[in-house]
């Protein structure tokens, strides 16, 4: 046959979801035996040849992309999602797929809001956006839509955008997850704190509110009687945050529960092991990285909720190149698994679907 098949061609043929076909083709992540039969029987059928296709589009047209995520620090939940980014550039490689990262203080919006004229100045065909502040992140898609270039959304979901996808956890039900893991392990009147980074301005990340609402509802729905105490520390301050914590801890004997709403567990592990403070105090934190695995078994950490950044790095890349290249239409909204760690299943836990 003469047919250059798209993979939504057959995905039809074959009675599966195009992100099945997908996966098949580029051996990537777990599809049933069922499916993996019927998607090689229509590959058979049609003497299906990937190559031909890269070659079809080989030197037509590149497609230049650009991510803006927070800056990369090695090991870290951002660091995670760029490994995924730069994977799914390799693997687009000969469709002409270029991938630009730029970089924003997440402690900071004027950083992210400076991006926003480079970003209006480039020749660009999609974009990447991590959505940490949500008013900056508003102003950037609206420019986007006036250019007509589209964008997937990572990290919180914002609505009131045209957005082709989104990739992340479903950030509400997230921190309900959250309220209940906490609310299992105190009494109803017992009193709690939450963690929070500072940032300029004091604008707090979308993702952090949005979990931190969720949280609340869970125990406003089991009538929870204690009060819940806020603490800011200060990102890369660890002489600063220790003071803090000393002084909150000092001041607030009664409480030995808490959470922070990022990844940021580990800073205050490292203030209650470095001290040998407090070793009934416990903690419920975000992602699964190597500082807050530490913490996790030794028990510092109850729990740990994570989200799978790598995965999401991959799909938000192939969206665009789904949407640019292949003409397929995304689902709008991709909500990754809230996978609840504890230290007595993290050793099998991995960063793929």
């Amino acid at each position: 046959m003469n047919k250059n098949y798209r993979i939504k061609d057959i995905a039809e043929l074959s009675g599966v979801s195009t992100g099945t076909v997908d996966r098949i083709l580029h051996k990537r992540g777990k599809v049933s035996i069922e499916a993996r039969e019927k998607v090689e029987k229509v590959l058979k059928e049609i003497d299906y040849h990937p190559n031909l296709i890269a070659r079809s589009l080989a030197l037509k047209k590149q497609y230049h992309l650009i991510t803006v995520t927070p800056i990369v620090h090695a090991g870290s939940y951002w660091d995670q999602l760029c490994v995924g980014i730069e994977a799914a550039e390799n693997d687009l490689f000969s469709y002409n797929v270029k991938v630009k990262r730029l970089y924003f203080d997440q402690y900071d919006k004027d950083s992210f809001d400076q991006l926003i004229p480079q970003i209006e100045n480039t020749d660009c065909q999609g974009v990447v956006i991590a959505t940490l502040f949500k008013e900056s992140v508003l102003s950037l898609t609206k420019m986007l839509d006036k250019k007509e270039v589209p964008y997937v959304l990572i990290d919180a979901y914002i609505e009131n955008t045209q957005a082709i996808s989104y990739y992340g956890t479903p950030s509400f039900d997230s921190g309900y997850i959250a309220g209940r893991l906490i609310f299992n392990q105190i009494r109803n009147d017992e009193d709690l704190v939450i963690f929070k980074v500072s940032r300029k301005g004091n604008q707090a990340s979308t993702q952090g509110q949005i979990r931190e609402e969720g949280f609340r509802k869970y125990l406003s729905e089991k009538d929870y009687k204690g009060r819940i105490y806020s603490l800011a520390i200060q990102a890369g301050d660890d002489d600063k945050n220790k003071e803090l914590i000393h002084e909150f801890l000092h001041n607030h004997p009664q409480i030995n529960k808490g959470i922070i709403f990022n990844s940021k567990a580990y800073m205050i592990g490292n203030y209650l092991s470095d001290n040998d403070a407090r070793e009934d105090f416990k903690l419920v934190g975000y992602d699964a990285i190597e500082g807050n695995i530490q913490y996790l078994k030794d028990g510092r950490i109850t729990h740990l909720i994570a989200q799978r950044p790598e995965v999401q790095g991959v799909n938000c890349i192939k969206a665009l190149f789904r949407h640019l290249v292949l003409k397929e239409k995304n689902e709008p909204i991709n909500y990754m698994p809230i996978d609840i760690l504890m230290k007595e299943n993290i050793q099998y836990y991995n960063n793929y679907i």
